[in-house]
Formats: C-alpha cells, structure tokens, sequence
C-alpha cells in the first residue's frame, strides 16, 4: 500500500531514479537530410528518439537531444540545382528536369521565393545550362553524371555567391519546415549541429590528423583510406577523394571527435534501419581517434509502413511521392501518432493503421489509456455533484481496505512503475512503458467497471479507492507524458460513464 501514499506524495517525481548516474550523453536522432520536408519514415525515428530521451532522463541520465544538419555535402547541391532549374523554368526557359532531381512540390515553391526575391537575375539560357552535359537516363546515359554536370554548370553560371544564394534559401526554408513539423509533433532538440561547422572550423582536418598520426590512415589510387578493417569493419573507408574532396565519413569521424571533445561521456546513435553498415563503421572510426567504443552506441529502427483501408500506402522521396509527416498530424493527431510509433518494438517492422489510430474505440490503445485517465477525472468531478468529498487524509489512512483482486493488481502494476521505467531505459526500449500503460489501463477499467469508486457510502473505502484511482492517474499521465502523448481530463465518450 506504500506506493500509493509514494504516489499521491511525489506525484510527476514519482519513478526517477538514479540509474544513470548523471552520465552526460548525447542523443542524436532523425537528421534527415534538409532536402526535403520530413515524411514519416522519420516520424518513427522522432518519436522513438523523443520518447527514449525522456525515458533516460527520468533514470537519471543528463541528456543532450541532437539534430545533426547535412548541410554539406552532394545531396545539397542536387536540392540547390532541383531548385535553381526550377526557379529558371518560372522565368519562362525550357528546362528537362533530370531524373536524379528532387522531384516534389516544394521544389517549385522554394523557386518561387527566389524568384520573388531575385526576379530574373539568376536567369540563363537552356542551351548555357546543358552545355557539356553528360546524356540523362531517360536518354540511355547515366543519371549520377548527368546530374554532377549540371551541379558544375549551375556552379559555374551562377558563381559562388549567387549560388550559395540560392542554396541557402532552399536550407533555409526546408529547415524552417522541418523544426515546425518537429514541434508540432512534441519532438524538440536542444541543440542543432552543422555539418559545416566541422568543416569550416579545423575539426575535419584535426580528427584526420588523428587518425594519420595513429598510423591508420594510407594512400591508393590517389585517394586516403581509413583502416577500418583494422579494428573489424568489412571494409577501409574512404576519407579525401581523389579530386581532393572530404567524404561524408570523414565529417562522422569528425563529428564523432566533436561530441566527445564537448565533454559527453556517451553518444547515442539513432539511425534507421537502412544504416546497418554505420554500426562497425562509427565502432572503428571511434577505436581509431583512441575513444572507447563502449561510450558510442548506435540503436537501428525499422521502417513503418502505413495501412489505410487494409492496403499498404506506397511511398518514395525522391520521386516526391510521399506522406509528410505533417499530413499524418493533421490526420490522426499527434497523441495517436506518437503513441503508435512506439508501441512496437523499433527493432521489429511497424505497420501503422490509420483507421484503428482514428477510432475512438477501444481498440485504439492510446484511445483506451487516456480514457482511463479521463475516467478517473470524471470521477472526481462527479463527486462535487453528489455532495461527497475526497478526503485524502482519511484514504490513506484507510488504504488496508482495499483487499479484493482488482486492487491488488492495480497496487502491483503501480509499484512496478520505476522498473519499467529503468528496464526501458536499459534496453532502449519505450515500448515496454507503452505496453505497461495499455495494461495499467485495463486493470483499472476492470476494476471500474466491476466495483463503485466514488458512489460510496463508507467513507473510509470511498476515499481508500479514491487515492488509488489518483495514483493510478498520476502514472497514467506521467507514462503518456514520456512518451509524448497528452492525458486529457474529458473525453467525448466518457460522458455515457
């Protein structure tokens, strides 16, 4: 019965623990590439990251959320170039869009904002534009060289500050776009990095010093390769091409270096599924800057699948057929998608419902723990309207009443509460408070429906199962709340109770 009184006392502070011991860590997930708005394959790695985060944090951990921003890098020269072809076909020049572009909606939309800005000053004519130009796929040649040749091209016409004019406003809305999709779904960051940082600052060349002064760096064919085999990857990585340019891995190692130069003790990898290869990579890169591969640590989610109607939603980015995460939002709100992004396992397949994350059933398990918490607010309301009163001084101390199955169960499942919270913690798991709220729920609805509550009597019981269902509430809120979900005091259908 001591978990109750530990309950109604601490209230939210009910459940922290010291398991982690203060460690500083650092939790870097979703950074998604800002070439385009955030769908949701990476509503999973958010709300799975989100919810982790506060999870640790609970148990003691001092947690750092990050967002790390490819900011440099190919990919960001075929948004600027998708971009800049765009905003020359709204000027009124043909333009045959290359395979290889980014082919959505938003594309023309961030055109349209350099063209507002800059009327036709970056204009130039289509024969300029494809000059030299190596054939398209659609024309029986190569996509990735058609579209390098129009990077170069668009470099070269446009030069370097009109063009980062135009990269920097194609960033800098979509990055706009992907902190409010973030916010608006309960995901916030307290910090978000810059690829170009690493490169701008020494970092890059300081980590690779590093690594050449460890003696694991070598040359072939003109280029400088990591002995990643050395400490278990399958294969060496490339870090400066032969054309003199930094590879993408020579920013994580670099990355890498940053995070524990700022004083983590710990760095939390989040990466989708499609990273497994980054596992041995990063574990390598870590043994060669001489950090201890035990502080890194890299979770893989798997991908979601939407279900609408029975039938799988088909998907993909680049041909910019795909559902926002913004469009999910506003679908089935964010309680809902939220909670149902983490009730599964991230290391198993999700397939997302959309009708059963829309129904005000039972069924929909996030539905069916905040009508819990909405019922035990009715409850207390309805006390008022009966004339009785809640007394907590007399429940307390009259908590031996509560003797039947149902209240056993309920103080049982109420005292497991920091375990679960600790054993999600260890194993990266909120699914497991997921599941330990669906079944806090049905205890108490069983329990509800099977026994009154507050139309009783004997005031010493009333006020007994009355500062259960508090605690109860208070758990269920607190769950719902790590996990980044709402408890609403009233819900449309608790009005029949």
């Amino acid at each position: 019965r001591q978990v109750i009184k530990q309950i109604i006392k601490q209230g939210d502070e009910f459940g922290d623990n010291a398991y982690g011991k203060n460690k500083k860590i650092t939790v870097e997930f979703v950074s998604a590439n800002p070439t385009g708005p955030l769908h949701v394959g990476h509503g999973r790695g958010a709300a799975y990251g989100a919810s982790l985060s506060n999870i640790l944090e609970k148990c003691g951990y001092n947690v750092q959320r990050e967002y790390y921003v490819n900011d440099n890098g190919r990919q960001m020269d075929i948004l600027a170039t998708s971009v800049w072809l765009r905003y020359v076909e709204l000027c009124g020049q043909p333009v045959v869009f290359p395979d290889n572009g980014y082919q959505g909606d938003y594309i023309v939309d961030i055109a349209r904002i350099v063209r507002k800005k800059y009327g036709d000053k970056f204009l130039h004519t289509s024969h300029e534009i494809y000059e030299g130009v190596p054939a398209d796929e659609k024309s029986g040649g190569d996509k990735e060289t058609h579209i390098d040749g129009l990077i170069s091209n668009t470099k070269s016409l446009l030069g370097k500050k009109d063009y980062n004019k135009v990269f920097q406003i194609a960033l800098n809305d979509i990055l706009s776009g992907i902190k409010q999709d973030l916010s608006k779904f309960n995901v916030n960051y307290d910090s978000w990095f810059s690829e170009k940082l690493l490169h701008s600052g020494d970092t890059v060349d300081r980590a690779l010093k590093i690594l050449k002064d460890n003696n694991y760096l070598y040359e072939k064919d003109g280029a400088i390769w990591f002995m990643a085999t050395h400490f278990g990857d399958d294969l060496d990585r490339v870090v400066i091409r032969e054309n003199g340019q930094k590879t993408y891995f020579a920013s994580d190692v670099a990355y890498l270096l940053n995070k524990f130069e700022r004083g983590f003790e710990g760095a939390l990898y989040l990466f989708g599924a499609d990273h497994h290869g980054y596992i041995a990579r990063m574990k390598a890169a870590a043994k060669g800057l001489g950090i201890n591969p035990d502080d890194i640590e890299i979770v893989l989610t798997q991908f979601a699948n939407l279900i609408e109607h029975g039938e799988k939603v088909q998907m993909g980015t680049r041909s910019g057929k795909f559902v926002t995460l913004s469009q999910l939002i506003d679908d089935v709100g964010v309680d809902a998608a939220r909670f149902f992004y983490v009730m599964r396992s991230h290391d198993q397949h999700l397939d997302f419902d959309l009708d059963l994350a829309k129904s005000q059933s039972n069924e929909n398990p996030v539905y069916y723990i905040q009508y819990a918490h909405a019922r035990i607010c009715r409850v207390f309301e309805k006390l008022e309207q009966e004339a009785l009163q809640y007394n907590q001084e007399i429940g307390l101390a009259s908590l031996n009443l509560l003797d039947n199955d149902s209240e056993h169960d309920l103080t049982r499942l109420l005292s497991s509460y920091p375990e679960i919270l600790t054993a999600s913690a260890r194993t990266r798991s909120p699914h497991v408070l997921a599941n330990y709220l669906r079944e806090l729920a049905q205890s108490f609805h069983s329990y509800y429906n099977e026994h009154k509550i507050g139309k009783l009597d004997d005031e010493s019981l009333r006020n007994a199962r009355l500062c259960l269902a508090k605690a109860v509430k208070v758990i269920i809120a607190n769950g719902l709340k790590m996990l980044g979900a709402s408890a609403p005091e009233s819900m449309f259908s608790e009005d029949k109770d």
